[in-house]
């Protein structure tokens, strides 16, 4: 039998006629049948309520975030809840116009992962002219959280084991924090250095973890980053950092060798390679009041003194125009300051430089013989060490100061705090002068206590009292993280600046034990007509070694509750007394105090994961304003 006679016999069987017809191809005239059949297009999925479908994970980037399309009706005054667990958190927001035209319907945000959700919204729809108003609720499943393994031993769950919540006062109780850890490096990551020139930090390559939770320590959102990252791609990959939600809502963040920015539901604003001049992008893209962004990157090529050419590491700052994508200035840092200062780096701890922990090095030092010998040789790339080409600055935060139009960065293995104007002259210095060259030491900050009076430090200037003083006091940040300045508190001359001090070469030096090591979050006010520098608060010195982040974190003030976020993103690790080294993954504290207390009003331990920095997340900005 044919396949025109199998085809009419019993011809009631509509998949039959479609089968032969794609078979015969040009042999009969075709028909023009839609996808819902032979009596046309139709909707054969699920509708729940008096809106169109719900779309999960709309743009394949977040998947506790889902969109109710609009039906084809025009919504205003919109109202999302998602209903909370049994003593949970609740998260609740009006939707601004403009959110329900880009998305073409209601973004809701906040689910609980693996959890069947509630969510209820309220809202009016126009249609014939008339405006109906409606409150209805949809049932969302959301699935579990999901994230890349490494294969190492400490590694116990997705994102964190668990979420201690040891206090959060009433004021806070609304509060979501987003963060942004990342797995240490796998082997599918480690495969690609650069090679001309050589140098540069292009191994830097470990798996994103960003989340946001709740007070209650529930995950509410969190990244599947497949749809715009590849560990393996070398212009796909990098380690996911700089992260800053804008004024607009949305979260612009760099990794590798791009920088980027999206809406909290994952719809791409921009995603761009990196300009062609430079290369590995890490640690801050600070979004500037003057609408430009500034970018921690380093020069993709740089002829030496020597006459060498590498790509240089984490020493070059950018200033890039949004719209257009054009470089606009540049602060390269090896010819502003000095790449050949070693004393910091003589007194680092070889085990704990950033992240490329190396537990065979820690409590390790270089001496000057170590430097001077490696500078003369082809060493280059993210190795600490001395000139251009290497990572002697480790420049790991950069805040534009519209104000005057000048940057402050944190210099890590210089362990201090620089302001440089837009003239790429450098207007002070917090930290210690021992071992600057003579044509800075008129830029240093002079301490002075509350009433004016200087502070004596000893030791070349790198032993403070509050460095000796078991109760605090006056210290200088050491192989410190995010110098912020405090906009909202700052005036003319007198400037606000909140810093992470980790701690490691603390007074230019390794204390006798690794037990000794303490951090501190710590915020000063600085005269920069007087040049005086006065610390007034502090808070992790009486938190000891448990408190203790050698690497990353962060400290910010929060304008809207008049606080001070701080992240110990490394601290809580088991480790080995003798050595210093990780024995576990840390146990990081997210922390909030009121301004000016002593004691915090939020304070959230997770469990068994590496972190980098978090910040509060405000759904107002991302949906309402």
């Amino acid at each position: 039998m044919n396949c025109r006679k199998a085809a009419l016999v019993k011809t009631g069987r509509v998949a039959r006629l479609v089968l032969c017809s794609a078979m015969l191809g040009a042999a009969v005239p075709t028909m023009a049948l839609a996808i819902g059949g032979a009596s046309g297009a139709h909707v054969d999925y699920q509708v729940q309520g008096k809106l169109g479908e719900v779309v999960m994970n709309p743009y394949d980037l977040a998947p506790l975030t889902a969109v109710i399309k609009n039906g084809g009706y025009v919504l205003k005054d919109v109202t999302v809840r998602i209903v909370p667990k049994k003593d949970g958190q609740e998260i609740k927001y009006q939707v601004a116009n403009k959110h329900l035209l880009t998305h073409g319907g209601i973004p809701v945000f906040g689910l609980y992962a693996d959890y069947v959700n509630t969510v209820e919204v309220e809202y009016s729809k126009l249609f014939n002219g008339k405006w109906e108003q409606a409150k209805e609720s949809y049932t969302l499943y959301a699935p579990p959280v999901y994230s890349e393994p490494n294969a190492t031993k400490t590694l116990k769950a997705a994102l964190f084991s668990g979420a201690e919540v040891k206090k959060v006062d009433k004021k806070f109780g609304d509060r979501l924090y987003f963060v942004n850890n990342f797995l240490h490096k796998a082997g599918k990551g480690t495969r690609a250095v650069w090679n001309n020139p050589t140098g540069g930090a292009l191994e830097w390559n470990y798996y994103p973890q960003n989340f946001i939770v709740d007070t209650k320590g529930e995950v509410r959102w969190y990244m599947k980053v497949d749809t715009i990252y590849d560990l393996k791609s070398i212009y796909k990959a990098g380690v996911m950092m700089g992260f800053k939600q804008n004024n607009d809502g949305a979260m612009s963040w760099g990794f590798g060798q791009r920088y980027v920015k999206y809406d909290i539901l994952g719809k791409e604003v921009f995603n761009r390679e990196l300009p062609a001049g430079y290369n590995d992008f890490s640690h801050s893209m600070d979004n500037s009041p003057n609408g430009n962004y500034f970018l921690r990157v380093a020069s993709s090529n740089l002829k030496r003194a020597d006459g060498r050419n590498v790509r240089t590491v984490r020493d070059v700052i950018i200033e890039v125009e949004p719209s257009t994508g054009l470089v606009k200035d540049e602060w390269r840092l090896f010819d502003i300051l000095d790449p050949y200062r070693d004393v910091n780096m003589k007194v680092l701890d070889q085990g704990a430089v950033c992240l490329n922990i190396d537990a065979s090095k820690a409590g390790h030092t270089m001496t000057a013989e170590e430097l001077a010998k490696q500078d003369a040789s082809d060493k280059f790339g993210d190795i600490v060490g001395v000139g251009p080409g290497r990572n002697w600055a480790h420049v790991n935060s950069v805040d534009h100061d519209a104000e005057d139009d000048s940057i402050i960065i944190s210099s890590r293995h210089q362990s201090a705090v620089v302001k440089i104007g837009r003239d790429k002259q450098v207007k002070w210095i917090l930290g210690s002068p021992e071992g600057w060259k003579k044509e800075y030491l008129g830029k240093f900050l002079t301490p002075v206590d509350s009433k004016g009076n200087k502070i004596v430090c000893e030791a070349g200037g790198s032993k403070c009292p509050g460095y000796e003083n078991d109760e605090g006091g006056f210290d200088w940040t050491w192989t410190q993280h995010t110098a912020f300045k405090i906009d909202s508190k700052s005036k003319g001359d007198v400037l606000y600046l909140s810093v992470f001090d980790n701690g490691d070469s603390r007074g230019m030096e390794q204390p006798a034990l690794p037990s000794m090591k303490y951090s501190r979050a710590v915020i000063y006010k600085i005269d920069q007509k007087k040049m005086t520098i006065e610390q007034v608060w502090e808070f992790g010195k009486e938190r000891g070694n448990g408190w203790y982040s050698p690497v990353t974190s962060l400290t910010e003030y929060q304008t809207d509750k008049d606080s001070v976020f701080v992240y110990s993103a490394t601290a809580g690790a088991d480790f080995d007394i003798t050595t210093g080294a990780f024995k576990s993954d840390p146990n990081p504290y997210i922390m909030e105090f009121n301004y000016g207390s002593k004691e915090p009003a939020v304070e959230i331990q997770l469990k068994d994961t590496t972190g980098y920095q978090a910040m509060p997340f405000s759904v107002d900005k991302a949906f309402t304003k």
